[in-house]
């Protein structure tokens, strides 16, 4: 008898920089070295490993000359990134309507993912939640 192959759906989030990180790792390379290979300042380095800038076209490109894979895996890595943080709101505030600001952060170890999500609640007020995915 066949099997029915299940999806696999995670419950935690890795942004893209995740796996920048464990290539500079891997290479023996400093975020500032990487950033001087790539063209970009060590800050929007730090950003684009923390998850807190976003990987486009351009920077998917370079990326591709850099580190290596495609211009479409980092793409596609930053696209299911972003799907699997907007589920994660709508999880944690309820209808995504309802969410007026959000932000995301990795700690240090860059084990968790905090979500802290601001929520317009009722005429004139608001909520803010926060959850924790490990």
């Amino acid at each position: 008898m066949a099997e029915e192959a299940t999806a696999f759906e995670p419950d935690w989030l890795s942004p893209p920089g995740d796996t920048i990180a464990d290539v500079l790792e891997e290479r023996g390379w400093s975020q500032a070295e990487f950033a001087q290979r790539i063209g970009y300042t060590t800050k929007h380095v730090h950003q684009l490993i923390r998850g807190k800038a976003t990987i486009s076209e351009d920077t998917a490109l370079h990326l591709e000359r850099v580190l290596g894979g495609t211009a479409r895996l980092w793409l596609q890595r930053e696209a299911e990134y972003q799907e699997a943080f907007a589920r994660r709101v709508v999880q944690f505030a309820g209808r995504p309507s309802e969410v007026l600001h959000l932000s995301h952060d990795q700690d240090k170890n860059a084990t968790a993912c905090g979500i802290f999500i601001h929520c317009q609640t009722g005429p004139g007020t608001r909520r803010s939640t926060g959850g924790r995915v490990e």
